[in-house]
C-alpha cells in the first residue's frame, strides 16, 4: 500500500531538507507488526532528528515521530489482531526506526500498548511522550512520598508539551504548582492548566554563585536542565522531591553536594523511552482514567502533514504552546 511520510533526507552538500513522499508500506524493515497510523505528535526529539541531528538519528533518509496511535493492520506473532486500536511511544521508534510521521509503520510486539478504551486515538497524541512523560514524573514524585502538604511544587519549561501536561496532572492529584516560562504572555493559559501562581524565566537561573538558596518550593518537574535544574534543586525545601525530564537549556549540571546531602533532596531521573512495559500500561491506564485532565484538548495544536515542516521549525525556536497533534488521512 503506498502511503505518505515526511521524509528527511541527507544532501550531497551535507544539509539536510524535509518533503512529503510517497512510499510503499511492503518497504517497511517487517519488525511484526504493520500499523496504520491514525496520529502522532510533534516532540523536541523529532525536531532535531528531522534538523539532521546524527546524536539522535544515524542514517538518512529518515522519517521521524517518535509517536504513534493507530490500528494494527498485520500481526506476525498473533498477539494483536488486525484493526486492534495501539499506542506506541518511545523505545526506537522515530529514531534509527521510521516513525509516526508516516501513514504506517513497523513496530514490535514489544513496543505496543493496546490503547484503553476511554482514550481516542487523538487523546492518546495530545498525552503522546510528552505527556507520558509529565504523567511518569508525578508517578515518581508520589511514590518518593511527594505529597501536597509539603508546600507547592515548580513546574520548569511550563508551556512546553511536558510542562502543560505536568502542570494538569499535578493540579489534578491536588498540588499547589509554580509555573516557571520565558513566555509572560502565556501566564492565562498556564493558570488555565492548573497553575496557581506563574514566574519568569529569570526567577530560576541564580546567577550569585551561592551554593544553597531560600527555599521557595518543596520540589519540581524540571524540563530544561542546565542553570534551571541548579537553581530549582538549590532553592527547594528539606526532603523534597525533583523529577529530571529534559535538557532544553543544557545537558550540563554545575552545582554541589549541599542540596543532597544538607537538605536531604532527591534528584529523580525520568526517562520514558525504556519504561517498562508494565508501568508504562499502568501510566496510561491512569491517563485514559483519573489522571485525564478535563482540560486536554485546551493543549493541543492539530496538524496535517502539510504543516509539519512550519511546527518543525517552531518547536526548535521554542515557540510553541502546549501539544502539536498530527493528524494522517490514510485512507
Amino acid at each position: 500500500m503506498e502511503y505518505r511520510t515526511l521524509q528527511v533526507t541527507e544532501e550531497p552538500d551535507g544539509s539536510f531538507s524535509r518533503r512529503i513522499t510517497v512510499l510503499n508500506s511492503g518497504d517497511l524493515p517487517r519488525k511484526g507488526n504493520l500499523v496504520r497510523v491514525l496520529y502522532s505528535s510533534l516532540n523536541y526529539k523529532d525536531a532535531l532528528s528531522a534538523s539532521g541531528n546524527k546524536g539522535i538519528t544515524r542514517h538518512y533518509p529518515h522519517t521521524p515521530g517518535i509517536d504513534a496511535s493507530g490500528l494494527i493492520e498485520s500481526n506476525e506473532s498473533g498477539l494483536f489482531r488486525p484493526g486492534d486500536p495501539v499506542i506506541i511511544t518511545g523505545y526506537d521508534l522515530g529514531m534509527n526506526t521510521l516513525g509516526g510521521f508516516g501513514e504506517y509503520i513497523n513496530v514490535p510486539d514489544e513496543w505496543i500498548v493496546p490503547k484503553p478504551a476511554s482514550l481516542s486515538p487523538e487523546e492518546s497524541m495530545i498525552f503522546g511522550t510528552a505527556g507520558f512523560t509529565a504523567a511518569l514524573s508525578v508517578h515518581h514524585l508520589l511514590r518518593c512520598g511527594q505529597h501536597p502538604g509539603q508546600g507547592p511544587i515548580l513546574v520548569t519549561g511550563a508551556s512546553g508539551g511536558v510542562g502543560s501536561m505536568a502542570i494538569a496532572l499535578l493540579a489534578l492529584n491536588g498540588f499547589e504548582v509554580i509555573a516557571s516560562t520565558g513566555k509572560p504572555d502565556l501566564t492565562d493559559y498556564l493558570l488555565k492548566l492548573g497553575a496557581k501562581s506563574v514566574i519568569g524565566r529569570s526567577e530560576t537561573d541564580d546567577q550569585s554563585g551561592k551554593f544553597l538558596l531560600r527555599p521557595r518550593w518543596a520540589g519540581g518537574i524540571d524540563t530544561v536542565g542546565g542553570n534551571t535544574l541548579a537553581t530549582l534543586l538549590k532553592s527547594c525545601r528539606e526532603h523534597g522531591n525533583v523529577a529530571c525530564c529534559g535538557n532544553v537549556a543544557s545537558p550540563l549540571l554545575h552545582t554541589t553536594v549541599f542540596p543532597f546531602i544538607l537538605n536531604g533532596i532527591s534528584l529523580l531521573g525520568i526517562n520514558s523511552a525504556t519504561t517498562p512495559m508494565s508501568l508504562r500500561k499502568e501510566i496510561w491506564d491512569k491517563l485514559a482514567g483519573e489522571w485525564k485532565p478535563g482540560n486536554l484538548r485546551e493543549m493541543k495544536t492539530v496538524i496535517t502533514l502539510e504543516d509539519l515542516d512550519y511546527q518543525i521549525s517552531q518547536i526548535l525556536q521554542g515557540k510553541v504552546k502546549g501539544r502539536v497533534v498530527l493528524r494522517h488521512h490514510v485512507q
